[in-house]
């Protein structure tokens, strides 16, 4: 008490009559800011100790002749969300999906959209917004627990509020979902509607027109696609962007079904290249935005291939070790007890696993020769 005391600037004896009678107690204006600024500058598990507290008193006490409640975000709490969500931002550019994840549950399980004011509606539609772009990254574009679920339910809220250029940007975020959940005629069409929607910025226009050349080349209308793609390229030129055209919002699964598209080799050689992209290539970075892309990316995927290849390599050698022991000690035909012993090692090898192929090198060394 004396150290709280001393850490506010007011006597013990005002502290102690605080605690001893909370409910009649009211401080002076003066001694009310001082405990604003405290509990402002406070760290957050002392926020969350004042709002358990609060929350118990809540039910059973009134203070002239008001209830108290603990509804709705404070002043300092609006201040934090803001500041997690620039957080959330900084972590899906980086792909920490974890992060962004924990943060963003923190606010939406906190508070009921029912029981905010505008502002807290503004963050509560921002959060369920980025939520939506972390379950895209992920590749959960449909359902329940979807991107596009939290697109609709940030686009509702932000309806609410009156403010078409957010209910714009969802209706850009949704059709890129359209897009990625392979309806591409209708991803092309809503874009080509957006692309002239002057509740976009002149950026979301490109980037939509842009958009509209990515869906319709995977449809095979390459003409068309080519053209919207050039006069997007323009538009971002205008910008003084003219980098952000060739990288906006495409992931590495786009990117690799265009190149081997454009590929014209021989057709044992494009199912090579096709093998590879499907079993390696976009398992591990299909969903990873161009723009986001990194080295360490490249180093996770090729040690998970390096991985599954020592692991193919220890089943092989065990299963050769395994037919070993199904033959038989001697030419001719074996005696009783060692039919009933191979039996029961042909039973063992019928178990486990066929040969696979690894992939690339057929081992990696962590300590390799040095050359003399």
């Amino acid at each position: 008490m004396r150290a709280f005391a001393e850490h506010l600037g007011v006597a013990v004896a005002t502290v102690s009559k605080w605690e001893s009678k909370p409910a009649e107690t009211e401080p002076r204006p003066d001694t009310q800011a001082i405990l604003d600024t405290a509990l402002g500058r406070a760290d957050a598990p002392a926020h969350l100790r004042f709002e358990t507290l609060l929350s118990e008193m809540a039910s059973t006490v009134q203070n002239a002749g008001r209830r108290i409640t603990a509804a709705g975000p404070r002043a300092w709490e609006y201040e934090s969300w803001v500041e997690d969500l620039d957080r959330v931002v900084v972590a899906l550019s980086r792909q920490n999906f974890a992060f962004a994840d924990s943060l963003l549950s923190r606010w939406l399980v906190r508070f009921n959209a029912r029981e905010l004011d505008e502002k807290g509606l503004y963050l509560f539609a921002r959060s369920t917004a980025l939520l939506g772009d972390l379950k895209r990254d992920q590749g959960s574009v449909l359902g329940p627990l979807s991107a596009q679920h939290s697109y609709a339910g940030a686009r509702a809220v932000f309806t609410q509020l009156d403010i078409p250029r957010r209910v714009a940007q969802l209706d850009l975020s949704l059709a890129v979902v359209t897009e990625m959940s392979g309806k591409l005629e209708v991803a092309a069409h809503h874009y080509e509607t957006l692309a002239v929607d002057d509740r976009l910025s002149r950026r979301d226009r490109a980037r939509a027109r842009l958009w509209v050349g990515t869906a319709l080349s995977k449809n095979g209308r390459h003409d068309y696609a080519t053209r919207a793609m050039q006069a997007a390229t323009r538009d971002f030129e205008d910008l003084t962007e003219p980098d952000d055209w060739s990288v906006a919002r495409r992931t590495m699964g786009d990117w690799l079904d265009d190149w081997l598209a454009s590929k014209k080799t021989r057709r044992t050689t494009t199912n090579g290249y096709a093998s590879h992209i499907r079993v390696h290539l976009k398992p591990r970075t299909g969903h990873i935005r161009l723009d986001r892309l990194n080295v360490g990316h490249l180093v996770e995927m090729f040690d998970a291939i390096a991985d599954a290849n020592e692991v193919i390599e220890a089943e092989s050698r065990a299963r050769l070790d395994q037919i070993a022991r199904c033959k038989p000690s001697k030419p001719g035909r074996p005696v009783a007890a060692e039919r009933e012993r191979l039996a029961v090692e042909r039973a063992k090898l019928a178990e486990m696993k066929p040969f696979r192929k690894s992939t690339g090198t057929r081992r990696r060394d962590p300590h390799p020769r040095r050359r003399r």
